[in-house]
């Protein structure tokens, strides 16, 4: 069974010809729980995300800021496994019809089996994989298989990243692009700063890729800002952080949907700048 990148690509396709930036949000799955995660996910897109990427918990991770890796603690101490993330993908495109990936580092995925992840993520009809720590030079395996299956493989750039090296990776993924707004771990911030625009501008000098930003979104207000100059604004944190702070599972949900939708008025009310996305 084929992947669903074609979904993918429409899905910011549709966003840009309505001249705004994609809603893309993160949420880990198996928190609160399994049936709790895909549930959040669901209210996630009712808000109005455009696309999901799921995370897979792991253990030790270098990207991921105190919030997540709480967020992925409980999941794991519930029991999670790459099966559960697997099943979330499968329902939470089910129920949408949108294009839903996994995030993941990748030594889950070395473990489990590159082909083997890959078939049954295209089965599960995900879109692809975002893979921060997997170095473009040693990914040919992996990017053989997604092609295969027809799975998106997204990098992540960062502002350190020399002009080299950004065409390097952009040369080698599909999908889009994870442009980290700024260096550091994920988690809300009060500013997502300009070396973000001047990233977004970098990396689409070299590449047709839309470029997506993310690390530090957390309100519509930084949604808006963010949108102004990239093709897609990523949100995990504050998601998970709803979660986390309300006082049931419900009240979670009815959390999530809220912020999907002020994110979703925020990447609405940017108006382009010139030197924004390219019309």
């Amino acid at each position: 069974m084929s992947g669903n990148i074609q979904l993918l690509t429409d899905a910011l396709a549709a966003a840009r010809a309505e001249d705004r930036a994609a809603l893309i949000a993160y949420y880990p799955a198996g928190f609160p729980t399994v049936d709790g995660g895909i549930e959040a996910i669901g209210a996630i897109f009712d808000g109005g995300a455009d696309i999901v990427e799921v995370g897979l918990p792991y253990s030790d991770p270098v990207m991921d800021g105190p919030v997540i890796q709480t967020a992925d603690d409980i999941a794991l101490r519930g029991g999670v496994r790459i099966a559960d993330v697997l099943r979330t993908v499968r329902e939470a495109h089910d129920a949408t019809g949108k294009p839903v990936l996994v995030m993941t580092y990748w030594n889950p995925i070395d473990r489990y089996g590159p082909g083997r992840f890959a078939a049954e993520l295209a089965d599960a009809g995900g879109a692809g994989c975002i893979l921060p720590d997997l170095p473009v030079q040693e990914s040919a395996v992996w990017r053989e298989h997604a092609a295969e299956h027809g799975l998106a493989t997204v990098f992540v750039v960062a502002p350190s990243s020399a002009d080299a090296r950004l065409a390097e990776i952009t040369a080698a993924g599909s999908g889009f692009v994870y442009a980290a707004s700024l260096m550091g771990v994920t988690g809300t911030r009060e500013s997502v700063g300009r070396q973000a625009e001047k990233l977004v501008a970098r990396t689409r000098a070299t590449s047709g890729l839309p470029v997506c930003v993310g690390l530090g979104v957390s309100n519509a207000a930084q949604a808006a800002e963010v949108a102004s100059f990239a093709d897609g604004v990523i949100v995990g944190s504050a998601f998970v952080k709803r979660v986390l702070d309300a006082p049931d599972a419900a009240a979670g949900v009815v959390g999530v949907r809220e912020l999907a939708g002020g994110l979703a008025q925020g990447v609405r009310a940017s108006a382009r700048t010139p030197a924004g996305r390219p019309s």
